[in-house]
Formats: C-alpha cells, sequence, structure tokens
C-alpha cells in the first residue's frame, strides 16, 4: 500500500497517483497520455495499468492498427505518417491531454522526450511533464553547455572546442590543434546522429558537410563541436534517478560499447570487468552531474572509457533510456512506475545503500535490417512471427504482432530481447538460446547477426568496446554456409509443406505423408538456391515418412513428422539423431530455423520470368529503399566514375549516400530534390564506359 501525506490529508496509490502543483496542492492523477509510439507506448501503458491509471494513446494514420494503440484505454489519431505532422506536433498533443483530461504526459523516448520547449508548453497548459525540467532538458541537451556544467561539478570530460564560432574553417583549425583523429558531434545531437569521426585532415571538409547535413534534418540545428577522438573506447553509461526534494541515487551501470553507426545494437547490465571502486566512482559521478542540473526522474549520464578505465563524460540523455530494462533486470524495479511515483510528488522510496546488484542482464535490439549490407534498415510485412517463450528471466519488449508491418515512416526496431541469468555466461547462453527461438518471415533481420556476436569467443570474455564490430567482422558477419543435412531438411520442409500451401496431387507423398500407390516409385528432381549457389537433389520416396536424398554423389536418408502443436515445426530423424526445425514458405522462399542458425533458400523462378524481371532494371543509381532525396550531386552529362557519390538519400532516419556502380556519364536524373522515392526506384541512369 502507498501513501502520499500533505497536511492531514492520505491518498491511497491503489486507488489514484497524485502530483505536486507549485502550491504543494495535490491534484488526483488518473489519467496519463502516451506521447508516443511503439514498444515504449507498450511499455508504459503496462506500469501506468499497474498503478491503476487510465491510458490514453495517440498515433499517426500510420498507426491506426498497432497494438499500443488496442492496449490503451483511449486512443486518438494525431495526423499523417510523417511525424512532424503527428508525434511531435505539440499543439495536437496538447490538444488530445485537454480532451481527455489526461493530466500528465509521458513522452517515452524519442520524439518529444527531450524537448525542452514542449516540456514548458505543458507546464503553461497545467499538464504535468513526465520528465526533468526544462532547463535541464536544455543545460544536457546543448553539448557545449553541458561540458561547461559537468567540468564546473567536476565530472571529467574530455577536452575539446565547443565554441560559438561554427565556421568551417575555425573547426577545421580546432581539429587541428586537437590532433587527428577527432569526433564531430552535433550539439544538440543524440542517437548517433549528426556523428562522424574525420581522421585526417582531407577527410575533414566531407566529414563536417555530412554530419552537419544529418544533424540540420534531425535537429533542425546543424551546430558542431569537435573533440578528440578515443580509440578503442567503451560506451559506458549510468542510471540516475532524482525526485523533486534533491534526492537521488544511481542504479548502476550499463555497457553499450558494441554498436553499428554509433548506435547500439546490444546492451548488458552490469559492465563486464569492472572493478568496485571504478563503478563507484563511476555511479558518484552521474549522480553530481544530476544534482547540477536539479534533475528529476530517470536520466542517464554516458560516459567513454578508455583502456585504462578512465572514464569522461559525454552526454546525459534527459529521458528513459531504450536500454532501461537491463537495469530493471539486475535491481528488481520497475523504472516507468518510478517515474509515475515521482511526477506524482513522491520522494524516492530507497537510498543508494537500499540498491543491491543481482546476476547479470542482457538485451539484444531485433531490427528489420540486412547487416550483409552495412545494417540498412529495411520495411515490410511481418509474414511470420515467432518469439521465445515470456517469463520472469526473459522478457519481450515489442510493439507489433504477427500480420504487423515494419513502417517505413520510423524506426525499424522489431522488438527487444531482455534476458538475466545468475552471472554474465549463464545469462549470455539463455540470450542465444532465446535468439534461436526468434523466427521472423517478411523482412530481413539481425537475429542471425546477434546470434554469432553472442558467442564469439571476445564478447564472451567481455573484451568489448565500440569498434568491436569493425574488429571482428569476419568472424561475426561471415555466415556459414548450409551443411548437406540442411538443404536436406530444407527439401523436406518444401515437400512436407507444400501440400497446404498449394494443393497439389493429394495421391502423392510430394505432397502428403500419407499418400501412397503401391509399386510405383516416386522420385523427383528439386532444385534450391543458397545466394550464388544452386543445389540439384533427386528426391526418392521410400513410404513410412522417409525420403533419400541424392545430393552431391552422396545419399541422405531421412524422416519427418510434423507437430500436431504447430504444423511449422517439423521433427526429422536422420541416422537414429532427432532434431526440430521451423520451416516457413513464403512466396518462391523456404525459411528454415534451427537452433544453431537459419537460413533461406530460393526455389528457382521459372527463366521467362526472371528474363523478364531483369529487363526491369536498368543501370545507375538504384535506391535502396523508401526514402526522400536529399541531395543531389550530379548533372546531366556529368562524368563520374565508379564509387562517386551521386544522391544523397534519408531513410529511415539515416542517410545514404547512393555512389556509381560504373565509370561513365550521367544520362538521366530522374528526380528532383525532396521527392519521395520507392525501393528500387531508378534515381540516376548512368551510360557505361565502354573500355577499349
Amino acid at each position: 500500500m502507498f501513501w502520499i501525506r500533505v497536511g492531514v490529508k492520505r491518498f491511497d496509490f491503489r486507488k489514484v497517483c497524485c502530483r505536486y502543483t507549485s502550491s504543494s496542492s495535490i491534484i488526483p492523477l488518473k489519467k496519463v497520455l502516451i506521447a508516443n509510439r511503439g514498444e515504449i507506448s507498450c511499455r508504459i501503458i503496462r506500469s501506468s495499468k499497474k498503478l491503476g491509471l487510465q491510458t490514453v494513446a495517440v498515433y499517426s494514420e500510420a498507426d491506426k492498427n498497432a497494438l499500443h494503440v488496442t492496449l490503451a484505454d483511449e486512443a486518438y489519431c494525431l495526423g499523417p505518417a510523417a511525424s512532424q505532422e503527428s508525434y511531435l506536433n505539440q499543439s495536437k498533443v496538447i490538444s488530445v491531454a485537454k480532451e481527455t483530461g489526461a493530466q500528465a504526459i509521458h513522452p517515452g523516448y524519442g520524439f518529444l522526450s527531450e524537448n525542452a520547449e514542449f516540456a514548458e508548453l505543458c507546464q503553461k497548459q497545467g499538464v504535468e511533464f513526465i520528465g526533468p525540467p526544462p532547463s535541464a532538458i536544455r543545460d544536457m541537451g546543448i553539448k557545449s553547455t553541458s561540458k561547461y556544467i559537468m567540468d564546473k561539478a567536476g565530472v571529467p570530460i574530455i577536452k575539446g572546442y565547443h565554441g560559438e564560432d561554427q565556421s568551417d574553417e575555425r573547426l577545421k583549425n580546432e581539429a587541428v590543434k586537437i590532433g587527428f583523429p577527432v569526433m564531430l558531434k552535433a550539439v544538440r545531437g543524440g542517437g548517433g546522429k549528426g556523428m562522424r569521426i574525420a581522421s585526417s585532415l582531407e577527410e575533414f571538409d566531407a566529414q563536417l558537410e555530412s554530419a552537419r547535413r544529418e544533424a540540420q534534418k534531425s535537429f533542425g540545428n546543424d551546430a558542431m563541436l569537435v573533440e578528440k577522438y578515443v580509440k578503442r573506447p567503451r560506451h559506458v553509461e549510468v542510471q540516475v534517478f532524482g525526485d523533486k526534494y534533491g534526492n537521488y541515487v544511481y542504479l548502476f551501470e550499463r555497457d553499450c560499447s558494441v554498436q553499428r553507426r554509433h548506435q547500439k545494437i546490444i546492451e548488458e547490465a552490469p559492465a563486464p570487468g569492472l572493478d568496485e571502486a571504478t563503478r563507484r566512482s563511476l555511479g558518484e559521478a552521474a549522480v553530481r552531474a544530476a544534482e547540477a542540473v536539479n534533475y528529476v526522474g530517470a536520466g542517464t549520464v554516458e560516459f567513454i572509457m578508455d583502456e585504462d578505465r578512465k572514464f569522461y563524460f559525454m552526454e546525459m540523455n534527459t529521458r528513459l533510456q531504450v536500454e532501461h530494462p537491463v537495469t530493471e533486470m539486475i535491481t528488481g524495479t520497475d523504472l516507468v512506475e518510478w517515474q509515475l511515483r515521482i511526477a506524482a510528488g513522491e520522494k524516492l522510496h530507497v537510498t543508494q545503500e537500499d540498491l543491491k546488484i543481482r546476476g547479470h542482464a542482457f538485451e539484444a535490439r531485433i531490427y528489420a535490417e540486412d547487416p550483409e549490407e552495412n545494417f540498412m534498415p529495411g520495411a515490410g510485412h511481418l509474414f511470420r512471427l515467432f518469439t521465445p517463450q515470456a517469463s520472469e528471466d526473459v522478457r519481450i519488449e515489442t510493439g507489433v504482432r504477427e500480420g504487423d508491418d515494419v513502417s517505413v515512416h520510423y524506426d525499424p526496431m522489431i522488438a527487444k530481447l531482455v534476458v538475466w541469468g545468475p552471472d554474465r555466461r549463464c545469462a549470455l547462453m539463455k540470450l542465444h538460446s532465446a535468439l534461436s527461438e526468434y523466427n521472423i518471415v517478411g523482412v530481413k533481420t539481425n537475429v542471425k547477426f546477434l546470434m554469432q556476436l553472442a558467442e564469439h569467443e571476445e564478447f564472451a570474455l567481455g573484451n568489448v568496446h565500440t569498434d568491436f564490430i569493425p574488429q571482428h567482422e569476419k568472424e561475426i558477419l561471415t555466415f556459414k554456409e548450409p551443411s548437406h543435412q540442411d538443404v536436406c531438411t530444407a527439401v523436406l520442409s518444401a515437400i512436407t509443406l507444400d501440400a497446404s500451401q498449394r494443393n497439389r496431387d493429394k495421391n502423392s507423398p510430394f505432397t502428403q505423408l500419407d499418400g501412397m500407390v503401391p509399386n510405383l516409385t516416386y522420385t523427383k528432381k528439386i532444385k534450391l538456391v543458397f545466394k550464388d549457389k544452386d543445389y540439384s537433389l533427386d528426391v526418392h520416396y521410400e513410404g513410412n515418412s522417409i525420403y533419400s536424398f541424392f545430393i552431391e554423389d552422396k545419399v541422405y536418408s531421412m524422416q519427418v513428422a510434423p507437430s500436431k502443436e504447430d504444423p511449422s515445426v517439423l521433427h526429422c530423424t536422420k541416422s537414429n539423431k532427432s532434431f526440430p526445425v521451423r520451416a516457413v514458405i513464403h512466396d518462391n522462399e523456404i525459411h528454415l530455423f534451427s537452433k544453431d542458425s537459419s537460413y533461406q533458400f530460393l526455389l528457382p523462378t521459372p527463366k521467362f520470368q526472371s528474363a523478364s524481371a531483369a529487363e526491369t532494371l536498368h543501370k545507375g543509381a538504384i535506391a535502396p529503399m523508401p526514402g526522400v532525396i536529399e541531395k543531389i550531386n550530379v548533372k546531366v552529362g556529368d562524368k563520374v566514375k565508379k564509387g562517386d557519390p551521386l544522391v544523397v538519400l534519408i531513410a529511415m532516419k539515416m542517410e545514404y549516400v547512393i555512389k556509381s556502380h560504373c565509370n561513365g556519364t550521367v544520362q538521366k536524373v530522374n528526380f528532383d530534390v525532396g521527392a519521395n522515392v520507392t525501393k528500387n526506384a531508378q534515381l540516376v541512369e548512368v551510360n557505361e564506359e565502354v573500355s577499349k
């Protein structure tokens, strides 16, 4: 039972939450609006309902059928898919709060969560902003200001240039003074946006232009700071929490070092290999940072740590973090519940001495992206979505279901898989096992990449740093080819599952297992393609659901039985060894999932179809995904070389430079700056130079 006492009044938290006004009176808090979408909205709704609060969801036209919309007590459309016209429209969000009688707004993370102007607007409208005061957001949101404040508060910082003179020449001169390599960062940045590494003077101009362009697009401000780039650093961050009465605690640290495109992909708590003295110093420095800006609620202080375990302030995220569940798992807390209680005027109910670390936790972010294509984000329909079984030790944070779409308009995250174990080794084994149960069909994902990362020897030892993926790219991104057993299993899957999906000859054992005609031999030639390799097999039906496979002068015999509970799971037996696999046929693809890996095989298309498809592809610059043309670097008649940048495309919150595939002459530019383009759209046509 939770009570708040003011004077002689008491309020029961089982019935209502309460918040303090400037006059210290109490107004009942019964309803919360969540100004966000996807998995974080679902997460906030869950904790709000636990406290008995009513919830209001908002959504764009693209999200009208989203999971968070169905989970909330009420839901209101903000407008079109574009964030500026929906989730970022401050006046619309406030209007919905007023219309529904919501006394508080939880911004989640992203969108309006670190917008000081929105926090001030909430104050003016008498709506509680569940987050820090606007002054803290503003001070910590401007990197140059935050560095000054942290230095004054005794928090270690990396020296660099944070000045107001933003001319390209001044920034370049400061970079020369600091010494290369340097890190360029957007002053108002975050989430890896507007960040570039300039390794030398020669590449400084291009990196600065790219960083400015992305910063302007993401934050509406292209001011930059320049800092010395720490080689092989670790990214270690500390979860802090403060109430409205000046009480603060830290909930220990998370290691978020393993990243791609400067964005986190796997996080763990606590950070591996830290001694208690370093852990305490990190936590105390983070609390000093929070105290320096009178912080309220959940915040994260991010540090860069060098190889000698010296740490330096990087930035403070004035919101809940994507990776907050790993902290919850090792401390037994609900940070969203804490946010709601602090916003309601409660004091922190724990002291630093009360908080202890229990076990170890990992979070793996499952994205619609292609690791083999530089982690290019994707979008599409989730044709099949099989997940691990959730439990106390396994959490699945998601905002999508099977049949939903991963939208091109927003972040391509499908889910966060969070696991806990009594120690790091057990937690890591549990992570790998749970990842193997994540089977997704419809979009390319990073699941197989995460599995290989989790079992990498150096990762298992805790030897992590921000260059981990580039350093070990060969091992992590080189996926093994299927064995003969995998190929035979894929064919067996096609035989077993094809009948129900394509309604072929019901008497053939190649369309159903109980079909058999006496004295008739069934043999069939089946071809499969895995990437660039073709497989041709002769398949012979032996009876009793047993098949013989003839592949590359070898013979394999396998028996199959579909699971009664889940027809997509096949129980296969080979040489007295039984193993389950999940198989899904989608279009002309066979998706095969096992405990160790996953493979996607292609059933070859007839030649006339593939030839017809090839005729539609033109040489030149092709859009890798839907997006908006940000910049065009060439015009008709320009001579270009292979690798020259032709077009800059903004897609899924990222900037992509589309380069020429050959030496040649620009024949046609098909779009203007600002145009919306579809995937595989021909952006620029190039006449290839014929070598003599």
